[in-house]
This record gives structure tokens, sequence and C-alpha cells, in this order.
């Protein structure tokens, strides 16, 4: 609460008490008007008053200077509670029986609104005279109290309209930050503010701060400072001394050579009440901030929310128009790193289908032709799904195609890749990767797999043989592959997948299996590769349909001719 008035009481008194049976009322300040009393040659000595505690100030100086009186004070009333305003004279102290010599007392009332209760202390009682002129000031103090009430009221009025029309002119938040601060700075006549955003998945409230043409972030626990405590709790701070307040953390001030005094700050509540920030100013130019300053900001703050909502939302848009383009840009790059064509072998019948989950996805395939009758086959799952995974898939295409003509041992060509990821500190995904080299010739499959689902040979008499696995990539550094060699024969199928074709669960979170995949394909073995395909992926979806894991999916069939 603001120190009450700028006469101190003379030595002897005491901080009064709250008058008795006061009604209470809005407290009105900051009228531009005067007041008066009679003087001896019939008129009035009229007194412009720029300040609500400077017009109450002027009222009790007036009447403290009457023969008669020894003291007056005026009470206004604040949030449902009485509130000292001013004084002036000798008033006794509130347990002193010359408190009994109170002779007179007057509401000064608009219409039926209390605006002050009078008070007026005399060393005996009043005479008539007395009390007639104290009736004409009690009505003219009244009048213009009221004057000034409704002046206010048409002064806050038109700044919320100007302040309106200001923060409705831009929708870019840090823009539109620099308009609270300006417009908050300009109403309570602060020196310096901040505008906090409260972050409540990471219980933080954070704000931006301008650095020659950017900006930046900053971020603090709501369990730090003033502004956090106001975060939490919801509630106004006004204090005279900040650096005084057990919740004031003095670390901005320090970092910018700056000292916090008076401080008031107040949240920024949403409509339906939640709280979305806190508005905060610090060092009032002239005096200390007042209650009327609080009532002010909390005002200025509604519009405040309503405006900052708007910003957010706008911006949250944008950033969702930058992910997706991003992602556009991600899955053209992603799908430009696949084969545009199928290989041509003399001997095998080669289909594959790529169906990603989301626009950008972490499952890979790839042909290498690495003489005119052999050729490389990948199929690779990056952990994880989305812009990562993507580049990361990028990664090993970029190395593969760059080792495969170069590098003609299998086992050093995985050896080599794995060690890259290892190596790539910027990489935190681990990588399955089943790579093949088909001998088109002798009908051979040499491989090796890394730690991958177990790829399929499907023999033309339906018996199945599954491919060893080893290490997954990127696990540990020089790790060791074993090589494995396949004869195959005219009728007989090599099925590469990811898991998410077999691990794709139905509403009963039962897996699609392997086992339904081989029994699709040996009953569909007459067909084509690229028809056989077609089917997995049909069958696979409608078997998942409505089941709770979704994934990348990639089935690769080899058909031996």
């Amino acid at each position: 609460m603001r120190k009450a008035s700028t006469r101190l009481p003379e030595q002897g008194t005491q901080t009064p008490s709250p008058a008795p049976d006061l009604i209470p009322a809005e407290t009105k300040h900051q009228p531009r008007t005067h007041i008066g009393i009679g003087t001896a040659d019939g008129g009035t000595s009229q007194v412009p008053c720029d300040d609500a505690e400077e017009l109450s100030k002027q009222i009790v100086d007036i009447i403290a200077v009457l023969p008669e009186v020894t003291g007056a004070r005026l009470w206004y009333s604040e949030k449902t509670e009485p509130r000292f305003s001013q004084q002036s004279g000798t008033i006794p102290p509130a347990d002193s029986p010359a408190e009994s010599k109170k002779t007179w007392t007057r509401p000064l009332r608009r219409n039926e609104e209390l605006l002050g209760v009078l008070e007026i202390y005399a060393r005996e009682p009043l005479t008539i005279t007395t009390q007639a002129l104290l009736e004409k000031f009690a009505q003219i103090a009244a009048a213009a109290l009221g004057r000034a009430a409704e002046e206010k009221t048409v002064l806050n009025l038109s700044e919320m309209l100007e302040a309106t029309k200001l923060l409705n002119s831009t929708l870019d938040l840090p823009e539109l930050l620099d308009v609270i601060l300006l417009l908050s700075k300009r109403l309570c006549a602060a020196d310096r503010g901040t505008v906090f955003l409260l972050d409540r998945e990471r219980d933080e409230i954070w704000s931006l701060r301008g650095l020659g043409l950017d900006t930046y972030e900053i971020r603090l626990s709501i369990s730090q400072g003033i502004a956090g405590w106001v975060a939490r709790y919801g509630e106004a701070v006004r204090v005279e001394d900040a650096t005084r307040d057990s919740r004031f953390d003095p670390a901005v001030d320090h970092q910018l050579g700056y000292r916090t005094q008076e401080l008031l700050a107040v949240p920024i509540r949403a409509e339906d009440g939640g709280i979305i920030g806190v508005l905060e100013l610090v060092n009032k130019q002239n005096g200390v901030f007042t209650a009327a300053d609080e009532r002010s900001l909390g005002h200025l703050s509604t519009h405040v929310a309503v405006a900052l909502q708007k910003a957010q939302l706008h911006r949250e848009i944008l950033e969702k128009q930058r992910l997706e383009y991003d992602l556009m840009l991600a899955r053209n790059v992603q799908r430009g790193l696949l084969p545009e064509k199928l290989p041509q072998l003399e001997h095998f019948d080669i289909a594959v289908a790529y169906a990603p989950i989301s626009a950008v996805g972490g499952d890979y395939y790839d042909f290498m032709a690495l003489q005119p009758d052999s050729l490389l086959a990948v199929v690779a799952d990056v952990e994880g799904k989305g812009l990562a995974s993507a580049l990361m898939m990028a990664n090993l295409h970029a190395i593969l195609h760059t080792l495969s003509s170069n590098i003609h041992a299998l086992e050093r060509l995985v050896t080599f890749v794995n060690d890259a990821i290892v190596r790539d500190t910027r990489i935190e995904k681990l990588l399955t990767m089943f790579v093949a080299v088909i001998d088109d010739r002798h009908r051979a499959l040499h491989y090796i797999n890394a730690g991958h689902v177990p790829p399929t040979v499907i023999r033309n008499n339906g018996e199945v043989e599954l491919s060893e696995g080893g290490l997954v990539l990127g696990v540990v550094p020089d790790a060791k592959y074993a090589r494995g060699c396949v004869e195959l024969s005219p009728g007989d199928f090599l099925v590469a997948y990811t898991d998410g074709i077999t691990e794709a669960m139905n509403v009963q979170e039962e897996q699609y299996g392997l086992a339904r995949l081989v029994d699709l394909i040996r009953s569909n073995r007459s067909l084509s590769a690229a028809r056989i395909v077609e089917k997995v992926l049909t069958e696979v979806n409608q078997f998942s349909n409505g089941g709770p894991i979704a994934d990348d999916r990639v089935v690769l069939i080899f058909k031996v001719i």
C-alpha cells in the first residue's frame, strides 16, 4: 500500500484504524478537476488538481486550517476494505480518550455511490456556522471527487480504446511484446518492463529480448523470482523495495548491471481465467507504484491477453506452415534418394513397395549396380520416424553410394557404415540393415543382416529359410559382421521387409507376423513379384486397420526365374 499522505501526522499521532460502518466502493483516481471553499468575499478559492491523491490532500488541508478544527482525514474503499487516503493536522491515537473528540463525520457520495468518508476532529463541539460551512464544503468535495471519477473513467476508456487499437495492430509476437511494454510503461510511468509468457509443459516463464536486429528467448523456472510467483499463484504483487522481498531473484539485475527497487507484476489471464503470462514493471519514474497503477495494469492485461492469444495462434500457424514446408522439402529429398526404377536382371523378377506412415519416413531401400551381372540390394530401418530419421537415411544413402564402388568385400562395407555412425556424435538413432549382393549369373545370394528383421527365402517346395542376424548398426565401434551365402533355384523367393509389415497389429493387438506373410506368398507364388507385393500391402493394411501401432512399411521381393 502506498504511503497515504505527503504531510506526515504531527508527533503523537498513530496510523488510524478503519472508519466505522464504511460502505466499500470502487476508488477513482487521477481526476483533472479542482476543489474550493468559501472565502471572505463570498466567492470560492479554486485549487486545480491533476491527481486523486492530490485532490484528497487538498480537501483535508483546507479543512485543517479552520480555527475550530484540529485535524481531518479522508477514507476511501478498495477491494471491499476501507483504506486510509489522506490526513492533515493532529489526529488523536486510535486508543486515546481524545478519539471521542471526533465531532463530525460525513460520507461523500455521488448519487448512491460512496466516494469516501470525511472525518473531522475538534477541541470542542463545532459551532453552527462551522458545521454549515463544512456541510457546504462536503457537497463541493463530493462533487469534485465525482467529477474526477467521471473524468478518470472517460480518460481510462479513451486510453483503453487507444491501447486496443495498438494491440490489434500486429500479429507478430516480438512486435506485439514491444507494443505491450510501451503501453504498460507509459500507463504506469515505469522505467522498464517485461512480458513473460507461461510455458506449462516446461513449468517455465519465457520472454523475448532484442539483440540488434534479432530476438532471443530468455527462460526462467516458475519457481524463480516474483514473476514466477505471480505465474504460479495468479496474484498481483506490488512492492516498494523488491530487494527486501524474499521472492525477488537478483540474478537478472546482476547480469544487466541494473537495480530493481519498485516492482509491480500482474497476471495475464485468458478468457477462461487461466494464466497465460505475467506483466512486470520496475522502478516507477516518479514515486512508487500505487493501487491505481495496479488496477490500471490489470485492466490493460485483459486486452493484452486477447492480443497475445491471437499472436500466439498466428505464430503457431506460421510455425506449422514452416514445418509442413520443411517436411515437404524433406519428403521430396527422401523420395529423390530412392531408386527411380527397378534394376533388370536376367534370372530375377524384382518388385518393391514403400509406404511411409508420415510425410517423411525412416525406412529405406536401394539398389546399386556392381557389375553387369551383380547387384547390391539394401533394406534398412532407422529408429523412429520423421525428419531426423529421414536425415539419417540420407546419410546412409551417401555412405553406401560412395563405398559400393570402392569396397567389394561385404563385411568391410557394413563395418565402415557402423563405424561412421558411431563416430558421428550428432546421430543418436540406431539403424538396422539387410544388405545383399545378388549374383545373377550363378543365382546366388551373399548377405549380411545387421540387426534387421530376418529376410526370408521361400523355396519352390515351400520350405522356409531365415537369414542370421548380427548387431544393430551404431552401437559399438569395430563390430564384426558375418556374411551368409545362399544358392537359389527357379521358383525360389527372397523376401526382405521392415518391421512395419510383420509387427503390424489388429484391434486385438495381435501381430500380423511372419507366418501370415509366408503363407500369402506361398499361395500366390504363380503371380508376378509386383502383384505379390501389392497383395502383401493390401492384406497388411486390412489386418491392421484400427490397430494401435502403425509404422513405415517396405517389402522387397526377388522371384527367381
